[in-house]
């Protein structure tokens, strides 16, 4: 395969489009999930599950573990890119992932915005 086939960058509008119809929809999804949920058990109704169970905790730890390597690649690719990234770091410990998914919802649409230069001969 050539590299502009299985280039995920600037040039291809409809896969820029479908990125971001497809990071927003996850993030709808999944946070009316998680919202349905934290309604239904409270905000840390995990907590009683983890303190009960060895897997549960393990994974709590684990998710933890994987949204701290989260937030840090959001704030390397936010600064790259010039867009801001403290809001979604900060929030991420309160909602968990649905802040990163707020925040490639939100790569996306500026990418989506940006003028598409011309590949290079």
């Amino acid at each position: 395969m050539t590299s502009e086939v299985m280039a995920w960058g600037p040039g291809r509008a409809h896969c820029d489009g479908m990125r971001l119809l497809t990071a927003l929809l996850v993030f709808v999804i999944f946070t009316g999930w998680t919202i349905t949920i934290a309604v239904e058990h409270g905000l840390f109704g995990f907590l009683t599950v983890a303190a009960r169970e060895a897997w549960a905790m393990q994974m709590l730890v684990d998710l933890a573990l994987a949204l701290f390597v989260a937030t840090g690649w959001v704030r390397v690719d936010a600064k790259r890119r010039g867009l801001p990234w403290l809001p979604y770091v900060v929030a991420a410990p309160i909602v968990g992932s649905p802040a990163v998914l707020a925040y490639l919802v939100h790569r996306e649409a500026v990418a989506l915005r940006k003028p598409v230069a011309a590949p290079a001969p």
